[in-house]
């Protein structure tokens, strides 16, 4: 296990970049070692038809898993902050090693003071929605949005 002075840091700016594969690219990352960081959290874009994206996230992460009380229900995430790192965490093993990287992961909306100064690193363009085909895509913001997020 490395320790936080010698580890990698990587700012991955999210504009634009597609989620799956933003996800896979963060995720072999993170089992590499590097700490990751990413920024414009919001700016992320899921494609496909935006109105069927948001009913697949209202059916997936605001389906009703008990039919008691709301304190019993688990909570779901609706902040694209969440999304994104739930989407990462996916693409994680599940064990140990999974754990360990996911919590060298930090993702943001927007992009914080303290990191101002910093430039973030551009994805290759086949990762961003200027290469997709078809141009319907949806950012997080918008889904979150839909799902009840405030921000």
């Amino acid at each position: 296990m490395q320790t936080q002075a010698n580890v990698e840091e990587l700012v991955i700016d999210g504009s634009g970049a597609i989620l799956g594969r933003l996800a896979s690219y963060v995720a072999k990352q993170l089992l590499s070692g590097k700490s990751v960081i990413i920024v414009n959290a919001d700016k992320v874009a899921v494609s496909g038809n935006p109105t069927r994206l948001v009913q697949f996230y209202r059916s997936t992460v605001l389906s009703v898993k008990s039919h008691l009380s709301e304190k019993w229900r688990p909570k779901r995430a609706r902040n694209p902050q969440l999304l994104v790192r739930k989407a990462v965490k996916g693409m994680l093993p599940k064990n140990d090693k999974g754990r360990e990287a996911l919590s060298r992961l930090k993702v943001f909306v927007g992009v914080p003071k303290w990191l101002s100064n910093k430039a973030p690193q551009k994805l290759p363009d086949i990762m961003t929605v200027e290469k997709l085909t078809k141009s319907k895509y949806a950012t997080l913001a918008e889904i979150a949005r839909q799902l009840g997020w405030s921000g």
